[in-house]
Parts: structure tokens; C-alpha cells; sequence
């Protein structure tokens, strides 16, 4: 279906809008825009709209105006709040059409509004937008459709995404100055090898004297660096290639993953955070009325680790066969204790939901201290390492010139 960027005005108040819709044709535009007390003045196709530029330009914008999980939590938190407040669902989806800033996400609300105002469940018009709405916002919102407590499974799903992004962020920013220090440390290295290096050692071609080991292996590797840097540019980039293709194999992926977890203080962050996000997700999806197994798939999507969602594949066949949920991840010995330990709790007492979500809020906890003292132990160890390269250098080409200086005297 065509979609449209249109101009009107609003019979009531005689205010001017924007935005776009879905129809057929302009004659129909009109009609729905009538039917929501607009009157339509301009009207543009975006399909020829977007002939006007090039390709390029057109996928970089929609790129960098791609809606984040922050905007879909805002909107959520809002549709929450329009449907508790006794709205009509369409009527509030085409009030968050007038409140989302993003266009993208604009369109994709007018869709899924449309689709819905033709009798389509809400949760299935969402479903028909994977990349915006992924399988464990869809599936809470049948399950909220399913149990007429629509309202709240939305604001419980907003606070599941705010929860996330938070702590995705956290993690971000908490890390972004040790990559900062890594690139700049990195870059002052090789612009001193290749540029500053050959030139100083130049004097020592000429010097009938043995050079010290270290500044024979720092004149080496700034040759190779400085004459073969396109056969290591080479080599570096094909063995990336190699990487990356055997990681996308199953075998690779799932080796690659359960290193990741076992690797030296990553690995217990790393696992750490992917148990936070799967209890904590699990936890939502049953609080919110989703069936047990349905809720551990949507559960394992949200590990992003392949070995730890072949442990809870192998768990979904377990529990098929009438085990508790506790007893496969225990036997897997990939999940903390004290995550086996909580469950088993909560499926004898049960009170589930409230045991996930205590070893999730534990967990992110963990994480947070986690990775504060991890920045704060990478900083300074950032800062002695390129001084330690940096002095490397400098004593590789001034002690050679002191023991001349002392010849010369």
C-alpha cells in the first residue's frame, strides 16, 4: 500500500498537521483524513519523493532516523497510559502518531493502526514489524489482549525496556573511555613508528658499534611496519574475513560464545549479563500471562550467546517431558547456583515471577559494580600501558645517542 506524506487542517480548530498515512490512493488519503476531522490540503507519495535523490542518501537517513529501543519504551509508556485512560486503541495510536518524533517509527504506527481499524488483533498487526517490534513485545501483548489487562502488561513492558536500555547504557558509557584510550594510544604509537622512528634511527646506520637489543627490535618492527604495511593491512583483513565467517557457522558460534564466557574477567560479565537479561525477560513474559515454554524460547532469543541458548533448548525439552525448570540448567553447570537455586524455590513456593525477578534486579546489580570497577582498573592500566610504549621508544633511541655522546667525548 501506498504510503503518503500529507498536509491538512483540522476542521474543529483550524490548526494545520502533518505526517503520513497508508491508502490506496489520494481519494481515499482524503477520506480517512476527513474521517479524523482533517481536511486535506497537499499530499505527496513517498515512493517518488524518494526518486528525487539518490539511493544512498535515502538509506543513510532512514538509517540514522532508525527508531531505538529508548523511543519504542517512550512510546509504549504513553500507549499505556492513553489505553488506562479509557481510549479507544486506534484513537490512541493516532495520538503517539502525533507525539513520535522519529518518521520511521511514524510510519510504521500508521500501519500498524490501519491494520487494526480492519479488525486485525493489535499484538498481530505489531507482529507484522519484526524489526520494530520484536517476538517478546508482541507475544506480551497478546498475552495482555488475551487476559483484557492490556494497560498493564504495556506498562510492564515499558518498564522491561527502560530496565535494559538503562543498563545497556551503563555498560556503554562505563567502557567508552577505555576503547577512547585504546584507539589514541594506538594511533600515537604507529604515527612514532612510522614517521618519527625512521628518521632518528637513521643516525645509527653509520655508527660502527653494536646497537642495544631493544633498539634493534624497535627498528626492526618500525621497517616492517613502515615497508610492509599493506602486507600486514592484507593478512590482518583476511584473517578478519576468516573469523568472521567461521564464527557464523553453528560450530564456530557456539565455540566462540562459550569462550566469551570463560575468557579471563570478561567471561563472569559477560555471563553475569546475559543471565540478568534472560530472568529478567522471563519474569516479564509469565507476569504478564505467557505460557512457560513460549516464554523460555522468546527468553533464549534475548541470551545472544548460542551456548547458552543450546542449554535452554535442551531445558524446553526437558520440561517437555515433565522435569522441573531448575534441573536442566543446574545439570548444565553454565548457569550461576544461585540462579538454579531461586528457581527451584520459586517453582515449590510458587512465586516464579517474583524469584526471576529477584535475581535479575541481583544480577544487574552485580554488573553495575562489575563494570565500574572494571573502568576503574582499565583506566589506569590504559594510561601505564601506552606510557610504557611510549617510553619503549625513547629509551631505544636515547641510549644509543648517550653512548655516541660518550665515544665522542
Amino acid at each position: 500500500m501506498p504510503v503518503w506524506e500529507f498536509r491538512g487542517i483540522q476542521i474543529n480548530s483550524g490548526g494545520t498537521v502533518k505526517g503520513v498515512r497508508d491508502a490506496e490512493s489520494p481519494k481515499a488519503l482524503r477520506a480517512l483524513l476527513r474521517r479524523d476531522g482533517v481536511l486535506l490540503t497537499e499530499a505527496s507519495e513517498e515512493r517518488d519523493r524518494g526518486k528525487k535523490g539518490t539511493r544512498r542518501e535515502v538509506d543513510v537517513l532512514a538509517f540514522m532516523r532508525r527508531p531505538s529501543a529508548s523511543d519504542i519504551a517512550v512510546m509504549t509508556r504513553q500507549l499505556a497510559t492513553l489505553v488506562r485512560a479509557g481510549v479507544p486503541l486506534v484513537e490512541s495510536l493516532s495520538a503517539l502518531m502525533d507525539q513520535v518524533e522519529k518518521e520511521s517509527l511514524q510510519r510504521v504506527l500508521g500501519q500498524v493502526r490501519e491494520s487494526v481499524n480492519q479488525g486485525t488483533p493489535f499484538a498481530k498487526s505489531l507482529e507484522q514489524h519484526p524489526k520494530i517490534f520484536p517476538p517478546l513485545y508482541h507475544n506480551m501483548v497478546a498475552a495482555g489482549e488475551a487476559s483484557g489487562n492490556l494497560e498493564a502488561v504495556l506498562e510492564r513492558l515499558a518498564d522491561f525496556m527502560e530496565s535494559q536500555a538503562r543498563l545497556k547504557g551503563k555498560v556503554a558509557a562505563a567502557l567508552m573511555y577505555p576503547i577512547l584510550m585504546s584507539v589514541v594510544g594506538f594511533v600515537v604509537v604507529t604515527v612514532l613508528m612510522v614517521t618519527v622512528v625512521p628518521k632518528v634511527t637513521a643516525v645509527f646506520d653509520n655508527i660502527g658499534q653494536a646497537l642495544p637489543w631493544y633498539t634493534q627490535l624497535l627498528i626492526f618492527n618500525s621497517r616492517l611496519l613502515a615497508n610492509w604495511w599493506w602486507a600486514i593491512a592484507i593478512v590482518g583483513g583476511a584473517g578478519a574475513y576468516a573469523f568472521r565467517r567461521w564464527k557464523k557457522t553453528e560450530k564456530g558460534r557456539v565455540r566462540w560464545d562459550r569462550f566469551l564466557l570463560n575468557v579471563i574477567i570478561f567471561g563472569r560479565l559477560n555471563l553475569l549479563t546475559s543471565v540478568a537479561r534472560f530472568t529478567r525477560t522471563l519474569a516479564t513474559l509469565l507476569s504478564s500471562g505467557v505460557q512457560l515454554l513460549r516464554a523460555m524460547e522468546i527468553g533464549s532469543n534475548v541470551l545472544q550467546n548460542s551456548h547458552l541458548q543450546l542449554i535452554v533448548a535442551e531445558a524446553i525439552g526437558s520440561i517437555r517431558e515433565g522435569e522441573s525448570i531448575a534441573e536442566p540448567l543446574k545439570r548444565s553447570r553454565a548457569f550461576p547456583p544461585m540462579v538454579t537455586h531461586m528457581i527451584a524455590i520459586g517453582e515449590r513456593t510458587g512465586q516464579l515471577e517474583q524469584m526471576l525477578e529477584n535475581v535479575a534486579r541481583a544480577y544487574e546489580a552485580d554488573v553495575e559494580t562489575r563494570v565500574t570497577a572494571l573502568t576503574s582498573l582499565l583506566e589506569p592500566l590504559m594510561i601505564v600501558v601506552l606510557g610504557v610504549s611510549v617510553g619503549f621508544i625513547v629509551i631505544s633511541i636515547l641510549m644509543p645517542l648517550m653512548q655516541m655522546n660518550q665515544l665522542v667525548q
